[in-house]
């Protein structure tokens, strides 16, 4: 496949618009002042099925063929994109399989089964998902569309950035959470094109910092899978798709621990009254680690969803 440029997420505009969500763009006064800068936070959390997963997923599933459709769709996610997929194959009326790890948050699970698909359970420690999905493939002649490493689907996923710079001009900065690449991939395609001057920032959490040391590498590098709260970032490897354009347009990557991530969900909650999942945080988190440096800024946050059960999210902020 080749790579996708800016004229492709302008397509995926296209396809979304009137169905995905223009999703509101917020502000802090409070840390407007406290960091004397101002900051946008794009609000993906209010997407359909709480994550801008949504939007790649539409946008993938949109262009399938009659026959791919009736075929049906397959795919492995730890929850996002399996409900983003589950969604999108419901109002395309088209059949799909999720292949999920048996500890899946459990919102997540029930939103995915409550959408149609059919889940399939595995281990995400010792079992291949991606080897799992595959077997639909060849079986059942089914079409595998990954979480992020897809032109389509990281072309969707940056329309939320187009979005962001459309209604509130060029930025000086833009925080974006990171984990298999398809958001930041995406959101750098339409920062470069919108505000070319603008640095763009992926943010993993500590435990997973596999582009941070895929960029000193110069290749992908792959690492165990994870241990971290930002379930949404547990990818053990960078897309080779995502990994191109990240290499080639990404200011820097940083990374935030666990504990940063549940100050940050706790402030999203008292502060901005949003519902903010760990992995949604990491943007955030990163910035109030580089204030310092960003006053006089116009700063752009991706909060990349909100799924998160309200059992968990009081264990977390109680922990």
């Amino acid at each position: 496949m080749s790579l996708p440029t800016f004229d492709d997420v302008q397509a995926a505009a296209k396809r979304l618009a009137g169905v995905a969500h223009r999703t509101p763009v917020l502000q802090s006064s409070t840390l407007n002042r406290q960091l004397g800068a101002e900051v946008f936070f794009k609000c993906e959390n209010f997407q359909r099925m709480g994550a801008f997963k949504f939007r790649g997923a539409f946008n993938a599933l949109s262009q399938f063929t009659p026959a791919q459709r009736k075929a049906g769709v397959v795919t492995y996610s730890s929850g996002n994109h399996a409900q983003a997929i589950a969604l999108s194959a419901q109002i395309l009326d088209i059949p799909s399989t999720i292949v999920m790890p048996h500890d899946a948050a459990p919102l997540k699970l029930a939103a995915t089964l409550g959408y149609g698909a059919k889940v399939v359970h595995y281990d995400r420690y010792n079992e291949d998902a991606h080897a799992m999905a595959q077997v639909f493939c060849a079986r059942d002649g089914m079409v595998f569309i990954p979480p992020f490493d897809h032109p389509h689907v990281l072309s969707g996923q940056g329309t939320a950035a187009l979005e962001l710079l459309q209604d509130n001009g060029p930025l000086d900065s833009l925080w974006v959470c990171l984990g298999g690449g398809g958001l930041l991939s995406g959101s750098l395609l339409a920062a470069h094109a919108l505000s070319p001057h603008c640095a763009v920032y992926g943010v993993e959490p500590e435990a997973g910092n596999d582009v941070q040391q895929s960029l000193v590498k110069g290749e992908r590098v792959r690492i165990p899978t994870p241990v971290t709260i930002a379930d949404g970032a547990q990818s053990p490897q960078v897309g080779a798709i995502t990994f191109d354009i990240i290499r080639r347009l990404v200011k820097a990557v940083h990374t935030v621990s666990d504990a940063q991530l549940v100050a940050c969900m706790r402030w999203y909650a008292e502060r901005m009254k949003m519902v903010v999942e760990p992995t949604g945080c990491l943007s955030l988190a990163a910035l109030l680690q580089a204030a310092p440096y960003l006053r006089g800024q116009r700063i752009g946050v991706m909060i990349s969803g909100g799924n998160i059960d309200s059992l968990r999210m009081a264990q977390l902020l109680n922990s």
